[in-house]
């Protein structure tokens, strides 16, 4: 072998994206909402306040490879820890502020936390919890508190513990395998599992994501993450804007509509990111107030199946473009993005806008049948999609329960799609979730795109209901938008010229809302228990018996 003379001992480590803060990008700024204006600071200046930080965590006794927990909002506290604990060695664990005690205190324990950053906001949530918590030492409460909620064990005030130390940190020389993160799963099914992620798959996202047919971030976007600091690292958009010096406008808890659309309109930002429940919401809002949204380029959309109504709704009434976007927590979390080429029909366009895209560089994927055999990439054929790549989980934290996702190096993502010629994923459902009829799947994501189209709904989710011919038929859960009506036989007759006759939904039931996971997905297990206690009232709409065919 000629070998190459290149520096491959270089480490890919976050310091690196730390260093760039400082050196390169260090004008460019951290700003957080706070309600009534915006706290900011520079790179240069939370660089500062980073090396202040790891100072103190050391002094605390923080070292290698342990665990710091954060149980906090998106601002720039957590934008700190996001770069302090990892780059001093030790693993940063986003605890989801949304998880039942249950989970909460079973992750916590599991992952053998020493110590937890808490938001003063969240103290009254995590207190009540906290002294079932097995290892945690410390809290450190950021922000002032109202609340005169007590926390287990030493209670420390971030601020002071910053300020009672200098700028300038020894940062170590970090091997790139070694952890830097820790997300646990949603835990839909039994207890969450942890997805320990290295500097080098860590480091790698964020370049991957920032390359033109992923995210394309610049030095020239101002970016707010709505999706959750808590959730898979906000997506990996801290640690991207960190790379290539992008602002970041953090929205702190004020994640409602209106503030959103203030936020955006204000500090013209450029690139958005969260799950489509949020955005349905700011449409709304939008439709009504007409904010100033020119400033977007971007609006990344993922978490869930991005119903088509919405991407045209904001493309054609705001001339915002919604972009989709897929991956997993297993996943760090980018897998795909659905940017279809140039010079499409309009029709072809928007098909491929519906898709979950075509997989970024460095990721791989195939769709395989039940026996494991590869399937061809013609768009027809479906299995179930497994991707691998460089910042994919090959195994799950200690927990040898779920193994058998991971596969010849492959990870079996659990969801069913094919992939058309050109490489552009269509995902028709989570393998729980499909609705098998007379032999036949029907997709439930698309019966509930369809519904979310016409203008009387404003959620839907679709799950299986028993059936004694058919084994299953789909059962439709309609929200309705406030001051709207719509029947049974109305929606279905929508459905009609849009999907094949029989997978037409016999059943529907009216809802107030949907049930939702910690991470703002719809729980269809919730849903499924619902009907079978009895507490879904179910109105049949159906004319006629289902056709084949």
């Amino acid at each position: 072998m000629l070998e190459g003379l290149t520096q491959n001992d270089f480490p890919l480590t976050l310091d690196h994206a730390l260093r760039r803060m400082e050196r390169v990008y260090g004008d460019s700024e951290v700003a957080t909402f706070d309600g009534a204006g915006l706290q900011r600071q520079t790179f240069a200046q939370t660089v500062e306040r980073v090396e202040r930080l790891a100072s103190a965590l050391r002094k605390l006794g923080v070292g290698e490879g342990d665990r710091v927990a954060t149980f906090a909002w998106n601002n720039a506290r957590h934008f700190e820890l996001y770069m302090a604990v990892p780059c001093m060695g030790a693993v940063l664990h986003t605890l989801n502020i949304r998880l039942f005690p249950e989970q909460l205190v079973y992750i916590v324990n599991h992952a053998r936390d020493r110590l937890i950053f808490v938001d003063a906001s969240l103290v009254p949530l995590l207190a009540p919890v906290a002294e079932r918590f097995e290892r945690v030492e410390r809290y450190v409460v950021m922000g002032a508190s109202g609340d005169d909620v007590e926390l287990p064990g030493e209670v420390l005030d971030y601020e002071q513990l910053l300020a009672a130390e200098q700028p300038g940190f020894a940062w170590p020389r970090l091997d790139e395998r070694s952890a830097c993160g820790l997300c646990y799963t949603s835990g839909t099914t039994g207890n969450p599992k942890g997805v320990l992620y290295s500097h080098r798959s860590t480091l790698l996202h964020a370049l991957g994501s920032a390359v033109g047919e992923a995210m394309g971030y610049s030095s020239d976007d101002r970016v707010l993450p709505v999706v959750p600091m808590f959730h898979v690292n906000a997506w990996g958009i801290p640690y991207t804007c960190a790379l290539v010096g992008a602002d970041l406008v953090f929205p702190d808890r004020h994640l409602q509509a209106e503030p959103l659309a203030r936020l955006i309109e204000s500090e013209r930002v450029t690139v958005t990111a969260g799950v489509p429940t949020i955005w349905m919401d700011v449409l709304r809002y939008a439709d009504e107030r007409r904010p100033d949204l020119s400033s977007l380029r971007m609006v990344i959309c993922g978490g869930a199946a991005v119903p088509l109504s919405l991407m045209q709704a904001f493309q054609e009434r705001h001339g915002v473009r919604v972009i989709q976007a897929w991956g997993m927590t297993e996943m760090s979390p980018l897998g795909s993005v659905a940017r279809p080429p140039a010079g499409l029909s309009d029709e072809e366009h928007w098909r491929l806008r519906a898709t979950q895209g075509r997989i970024v560089p460095l990721v791989e994927a195939r769709i395989v049948d039940d026996d494991g055999n590869e399937l061809p990439w013609d768009g027809r054929a479906v299995g179930e999609l497994e991707v691998r790549g460089p910042w994919i989980a090959r195994d799950y934290f200690e927990d040898p329960s779920g193994r058998e996702k991971f596969d010849d190096g492959w990870l079996r993502t659990g969801d069913i799609a094919a992939i058309d010629e050109r490489g552009f994923i269509r995902i028709t459902d989570r393998a729980k979730d499909v609705i098998k009829s007379g032999g036949e799947w029907i997709s439930s994501v698309e019966l509930e795109n369809h519904l979310m189209a016409h203008p009387a709904v404003r959620e839907a989710a679709v799950i299986a209901r028993p059936d004694e011919r058919w084994s299953e038929r789909p059962l439709a859960c309609v929200v309705l938008e406030e001051g709207r009506s719509a029947t049974p036989a109305e929606l279905r007759a929508f459905l009609a010229d849009r999907v094949a006759k029989w997978w037409l939904p016999d059943d529907f039931a009216f809802v107030a809302e949907i049930p939702k996971t910690s991470v703002g997905k719809f729980d269809k297990k919730v849903l499924r228990a619902q009907l079978e206690g009895g507490q879904l009232k179910v109105e049949r709409a159906a004319l006629e018996e289902p056709q084949r065919g």
